[in-house]
């Protein structure tokens, strides 16, 4: 497995194990000073992989058109997300990184067009990425256990 997939893969089933503990309102509240909520956090997490990985190579996303629409960059929360989503999200965090490693085995990624991220890092190809990620997602877990730490009190 890439090191890269890996460190993303293992905080992702412990996400998963989260959205377990939690009500399905705890997981939509938005917090005083917060912006978002659990769930907005955890699909960004999967739509900016898509993004970042699919998108900027040319491919298809392996998600839904209308999860990545909801969860993109500059979105935010706009609606109580029933359970069905929840399922979804909570089976998309583990199933998105198991295709991506996938897909990454079978050399798929080899169109990929460069970028600068919006903390001045430059992308030029798939390993980039895939060492950009984590950084992403610590990001949003950092935001995850802020918010969880609030509802659990």
């Amino acid at each position: 497995m890439n090191k890269s997939i890996e460190i993303i893969k293992k905080p992702r089933i412990q996400l998963a194990g989260l959205i377990q503990k939690l009500t399905l309102e705890q997981l939509n509240e938005i917090p005083a000073g917060f912006n978002n909520n659990i769930l907005w956090n955890l699909g960004h997490l999967i739509a900016t992989q898509q993004a970042i990985c699919y998108k900027r190579a040319g491919l298809e996303m392996r998600i839904n058109e209308s999860i990545f629409l909801a969860y993109k960059g500059g979105t935010k929360p706009e609606k109580f997300i029933d359970a069905d989503e929840v399922d979804e999200i909570s089976k998309l965090l583990i199933s998105s990184i198991d295709q991506l490693e996938i897909d990454y085995q079978d050399k798929l990624f080899t169109n990929y067009t460069s970028w600068t991220t919006g903390r001045g890092v430059e992308i030029n190809s798939i390993d980039d990425a895939l060492n950009f990620l984590p950084f992403h997602e610590g990001l949003h877990i950092g935001h995850i256990m802020a918010v969880s730490r609030i509802l659990m009190h």
